[in-house]
């Protein structure tokens, strides 16, 4: 697979938040969107600029991620036609790698009674850093969680390639690039577009939604959202992160990730990074 980008640690920390943000911007993202869960909504918030406490809790949710790793987490893609990508697996944001397993759905034909029915179209095992990702085929009867699986697949055993501007290869870009050894600067993100957007709560707990700082160069009336990031946030009183939408361009579905914590016992398996 790709071989991965080292981040020069001083890089200011304004551009390790921005990076992916313009990157997928570039292919033509619009603005987040709420994932179908058990989530309720204050219908009546009005958006706003973020106040100085709610823009610290956005900059601690990356540094807050880098902590928790190894996290468990889980992508849903949308590509078009009915086909529906999912990802599951785990992020370890120290090393910027990822492991997991995949699945495609889609129409299937007829099922007789309620129209085209879904069925499972392709899945297996995928790992990805910040420069591309790999595919290989999950070992036939073996149940245990994907990063053991991947243990018993040598180098030469996946298939890698770079990203495209698919919907899921943005969300992987997007998913491996989030955690952060360091918060931002909360005040360069307020200044930058960040806007809070209204207050759920998903399955009892309370999170506060939040557009995030719009790309270097964009202009708070740029285009159809007006400048508005593509990217929304669930963030927690105490600045963790639940969930991220992101919209593309076409798409009415946004791909969705979703965080549920550290994992303690993943580990990432060496070979599809090994060198030798």
């Amino acid at each position: 697979m790709a071989r991965k980008r080292e981040t020069d640690g001083r890089t200011p920390r304004r551009a390790l938040w921005l990076r992916t943000l313009i990157a997928i911007t570039a292919c033509g993202v619009a603005v987040g969107g709420l994932a179908a869960y058990r989530t309720f909504s204050d219908d009546t918030a009005t958006e706003r600029p973020v106040t100085t406490e709610e823009a610290s809790r956005l900059a601690l949710s990356r540094l807050n991620l880098y902590q928790a790793s190894p996290v468990a987490v889980t992508l849903t893609a949308t590509e078009g036609g009915g086909v529906v990508v999912r990802v599951k697996g785990v992020v370890d944001y120290r090393t910027h790698r990822a492991v997991g397993s995949y699945q495609v759905t889609g129409a299937s034909g007829s099922s007789g009674t309620s129209g085209p029915a879904t069925g499972q179209l392709d899945h297996g095992l995928i790992v990805w850093d910040t420069g591309g990702l790999g595919l290989a085929p999950a070992p036939k009867g073996d149940n245990s969680p994907a990063w053991q699986q991947a243990e018993h697949i040598p180098r030469s055993g996946w298939s890698a390639r770079s990203y495209t501007t698919d919907p899921l290869d943005a969300g992987l870009q997007l998913l491996v690039g989030l955690g952060a050894d360091r918060p931002d600067n909360p005040l360069l993100l307020a200044q930058s577009g960040a806007r809070w957007l209204g207050r759920d709560r998903v399955d009892g707990r309370s999170y506060d939604r939040f557009a995030g700082p719009r790309a270097q160069g964009v202009m708070p009336s740029a285009g159809p959202d007006g400048g508005r990031s593509p990217l929304t946030y669930w963030i927690d009183g105490d600045g963790g992160l639940l969930r991220v939408t992101m919209r593309m361009s076409g798409l009415g579905t946004p791909t969705t990730v979703e965080f549920s914590g550290r994992d303690g016992r993943a580990k990432l398996p060496e070979a599809p990074w090994a060198t030798g």
